[in-house]
Parts: structure tokens; C-alpha cells; sequence
């Protein structure tokens, strides 16, 4: 009597790890529909055990799914990442409702990806991808920060008062021009972006988002000039650039004293820091404005520039910071010939009771064709109205900090 065929159970490549996966629906239906039958669920005490065993051996992953309720036992989460990075295990952080502290805590315990519950559609299986690319080759000659160095670099931040107003193209173009003023005189240049969830300078530079930077911004405390290094990215060689995090991650997930220790380490290695800044105010804007010797507001000619704007002056003057700090730079300006529109220039900053400082001209879609290829404006289109403008600024910055310097 023939005995029926065996079925072979798959071998378990991955666990969730949770208080309850029933409270995780939808990560129970990516789990199915990326691994099959292959994967297996844990609870928190269950896992460290787990990871001792033979069984744990296939194991390439793991999701650590938590919620609100579970931040009381930060310290057995910490745990189980270090465990499992400890066997080579890579270490997915699922959350939901959970505070950006708690969120810092876990990812600098070693966590590998993060993504937020509800699951984003197929942000699962995008995560799993991620954890499976072999890891990257380093450069040959990575940026190599001199230890030590007491450059005190001026800081020039760029922020967008409203959405589509330009400061992520003003402050990538701004560091180009800034860091190719000629070839007897090119000024080091870092550009920082701080749009943690939906910064464009990594695209505007066609440049790829590394984990380096998640990692950098995650042990702040312990930096070194190796670390920030390692998480800067060179493009054509004149410019150093701090990308945003490879993940979206919340914008208060760093604290004002993180931020302060990367501008400071910027500030020390570079002569200038051009930072790009997201629309939102967050707790540690006041330290950017606060370090800032060149803060660049950018609005346009509309209703919701005048209206954010507005907003603006009242929150920084109700918490007596220093408003007077900020340029109000009008983007897509009217020509020279516009006298109405001249005209509406001076009516809205008579309104708002501001100075326009600094007038650009609309550069047309070679300003869009320059983003999407990559290639700041002075590459790919020189002669753009805007690119001239955004060079001449770089000169009168340039010469400003000279002075400054000389006088001192």
C-alpha cells in the first residue's frame, strides 16, 4: 500500500512579533500575501526564547508590531531588536498610535525599516524588497571630515510658505552656485535637507536616499565627524549633501538638540550651510531660526502666500522669537514691464506689513525639466532668468560672509 505524497512545510523565513497579531488584520494579510505559508507569529516573551533555538536558524526577518499600549514595555522591545540583530535577523518596526519618542528609542536600538500601521498599500512587501538588496559597496574615497576643524560656516535656510512656492529648488541651486562660484574661489558647501517626510533634494540631484542618514540622525548624541560623513553624498564633487531619510518618517521624531548637533558639525567642517526646510513648523524650527544668519521665507503672488505669511509673523511674534530674522524672497515675480503686478507686490507687503527683499523671476519649465533630470539650472539651462538671479544672490552672500570675516 502506497503511502500518500508528503507536502514538505515551507521553511519559516519570517515571524510578526506582537502583544496580539489580531490587532494587526492587515499585517496578516501582507505577511500571507508576500511569504505564503512561510512566516509564523510570536508573542514578545515567546520571541526571545525563539531566537535561542535551532528553528530560529531560516529566519531573515522579523516585524515588530506595536501600538500605544505597548509603550510601556519599551524596554523588552529593545530587546527583542537587539537580539534578533544580533543573529543576523533584520527587524521590521511596525507601529500605530505610537509617540515619536518611542519611535527614536526603537529605531536607535537597530531597527532596519519602519513603516506606520495602517499598512500603506503594498508598503509591506516594498519594506521586505528593501531588507533583501544586497548592502551597498562603500565608495572608494568616501567624504572624509577633518577632525577637529573650527570653521564656523554661515547657515542660510530656505522655507516654503506654502506648497509649490520653490524653496527646494532656491535651496539647491542656491548651494551650487555658492559651492561653483569660480574656480579660484569655491567656497565648501553642505546642503542639509530637513523635510524629513517629503524633502525633493535627493531628486533634484538625482542623488539615492541612504540608510546612512536615518542611522546619523538616530545617534546624534554619540556623532562624530565619521558618522556625518558617512551620511553625506558628494554630487559632482563640489557640493555635500545631506539627503532626507530613505523612510517617511515624523517630523518631530528628532529633537531641537539633534538638529542643533547637525548644524553644528555641518557649521564646522563648511563655509556655507544652505538647510531646506518643510512647510511645517515643528519644535525645533526655533533652533533653525535661531542659528540662521540668512533666513529666506518664499511666497508667491497669491492669497494663500499672504495668508501664511500672516500666519507666520503672529506665531513667531507671539513666542518672541526673532521674525525680524526672516527675507521674504517673492517667487514667480512679475517682470519688469508688470506694473499692475508691481503694484500687487507692494500692496501685499504694505498689507502684511513686511519687506520683500528679494524678487525672483519665474524661470519657465526649464525650472521643471531641471528638477526632474537631476541638474541644478546653472547645468542645465544657464542662461535661465531665474538661474541668474539665484547666482547673483550666491555672489552678494558670498561677498557679505567675506567681509564679515575680514572685519572679525
Amino acid at each position: 500500500m502506497s503511502g500518500m505524497p508528503q507536502t514538505e512545510t515551507p521553511a519559516i523565513v519570517a515571524c510578526t512579533i506582537s502583544r496580539d497579531v489580531q490587532n494587526f488584520d492587515l499585517l496578516i494579510e501582507d505577511m500571507e500575501t508576500a511569504l505564503g505559508e512561510a512566516w509564523g507569529d510570536l508573542g514578545f516573551t515567546e520571541a526571545l526564547a525563539f531566537f535561542a533555538q535551532a528553528e530560529a536558524e531560516p529566519l531573515q526577518f522579523v516585524a515588530l508590531a506595536i501600538d500605544s499600549a505597548d509603550e510601556g514595555d519599551l524596554p523588552l522591545m529593545g530587546e527583542i531588536i537587539t537580539q534578533a540583530k544580533a543573529r543576523g535577523i533584520k527587524v521590521i518596526l511596525i507601529a500605530e498610535d505610537v509617540t515619536p519618542a518611542a519611535l527614536h528609542t526603537l529605531l536607535r536600538q537597530g531597527a532596519d525599516e519602519f513603516v506606520p500601521y495602517p499598512l500603506p498599500e503594498q508598503e509591506l512587501q516594498a519594506a521586505i524588497e528593501r531588507l533583501q538588496e544586497p548592502e551597498p559597496v562603500a565608495a572608494a574615497n568616501p567624504h572624509q571630515l577633518q577632525t577637529g576643524n573650527q570653521r564656523e560656516g554661515a547657515v542660510v535656510v530656505c522655507h516654503g510658505l506654502a506648497g509649490g512656492s520653490g524653496s527646494t529648488t532656491m535651496a539647491v541651486n542656491l548651494a551650487w552656485e555658492l559651492a561653483a562660484l569660480s574656480e579660484q574661489e569655491e567656497p565648501s558647501v553642505c546642503l542639509l535637507d530637513f523635510d524629513l517626510q517629503s524633502g525633493s533634494v535627493s531628486t533634484y540631484l538625482d542623488l539615492p536616499r541612504r540608510e546612512a542618514v536615518m542611522e546619523m540622525l538616530s545617534e546624534t548624541e554619540s556623532m562624530d565627524e565619521e558618522l556625518f560623513g558617512q551620511a553625506l553624498q558628494p554630487f559632482q564633487e563640489k557640493l555635500q549633501v545631506l539627503t532626507a531619510p530613505s523612510e517617511m518618517v515624523p517630523l518631530d521624531l528628532l529633537s531641537p538638540d539633534d538638529i542643533a548637533r547637525v548644524i553644528e558639525m555641518a557649521r564646522s567642517h563648511f563655509d556655507f550651510v544652505v538647510i531646506d526646510m518643510p512647510h511645517t513648523l515643528v519644535q525645533w524650527s526655533e533652533t533653525v531660526l535661531s542659528t540662521a544668519h540668512v533666513y529666506f521665507a518664499l511666497i508667491e503672488l497669491d492669497m494663500r502666500s499672504a495668508q501664511n505669511a500672516l500666519r507666520m509673523k503672529r506665531a513667531l511674534q507671539s513666542e518672541d522669537l526673532p521674525f525680524e530674522k526672516l527675507r521674504f524672497a517673492l517667487n514667480r515675480a512679475p517682470k519688469f514691464t508688470d506694473l499692475t503686478g508691481k503694484s500687487r507686490v507692494k500692496r501685499m507687503a504694505e498689507s502684511l506689513s513686511i519687506s520683500i527683499d528679494l524678487q525672483l523671476p519665474d524661470g519657465g519649465k526649464q525650472v521643471l525639466q531641471s528638477c526632474d533630470h537631476g541638474l541644478p539650472l546653472a547645468v542645465s539651462a544657464a542662461k535661465n532668468p531665474l538661474r541668474k538671479e539665484i547666482a547673483k544672490l550666491a555672489a552678494s552672500l558670498h561677498e557679505l560672509g567675506r567681509s564679515e570675516a575680514e572685519a572679525a
